[in-house]
């Protein structure tokens, strides 16, 4: 059995066998998401969540440093979600023509996927990440979709994507 150095231990303040409170800094899964005051096992805290600093031994300073943590990233949150409310009421209704080669029976060659969307959505000057763009299955026919953008997990704005054929000379 190993046996804990004497600086180890009062680096931690413990001693053998006991439980101890800590502040979750980030989520741990299956045991508490960020910001839980929970007690653990001894070596649990001392050989995996302090070092990898995961969680904070539950003190009255470390107490007022996640508090401001908390509030940081709450002020944060908001801001992202009033600007992306923002950019959902711009987004919401648009529409976008894009214009590809096709052949017989109105079939394109090749594909419309998410990534042509948000260049083109680029183009008109609104930046969405192509992962948010949610498409089925890439568009291979030429007419009218409706294409939804999930933004947030609330916020779902939807756009008119038209396929047009491309001209030829």
């Amino acid at each position: 059995m190993v046996k804990l150095s004497l600086r180890r231990r009062m680096k931690y303040n413990l001693s053998k066998g006991e439980i101890m409170k800590v502040i979750f800094l980030q989520d741990v899964p299956n045991v508490a998401k960020a910001g839980e005051i929970k007690e653990v096992a001894n070596g649990y805290a001392r050989n995996l969540l302090l070092p990898r600093k995961l969680a904070v031994l539950a003190k009255s300073s470390a107490a007022s440093i996640l508090e401001a943590q908390q509030k940081a990233i709450e002020r944060q949150h908001t801001r992202m979600q009033s600007e992306m409310s923002e950019l959902a009421s711009q987004i919401d209704g648009k529409e976008v023509v894009l214009k590809a080669r096709a052949g017989a029976q109105e079939r394109l060659f090749g594909s419309i996927t998410s990534a042509d969307i948000a260049a083109e959505l680029q183009n008109i000057g609104l930046t969405v990440d192509k992962k948010k763009i949610e498409l089925e299955e890439p568009i291979r026919q030429l007419g009218n979709y409706e294409v939804t953008i999930r933004l947030t997990k609330d916020l779902i704005p939807k756009i008119k994507v038209t396929v047009a054929a491309e001209e030829t000379s």
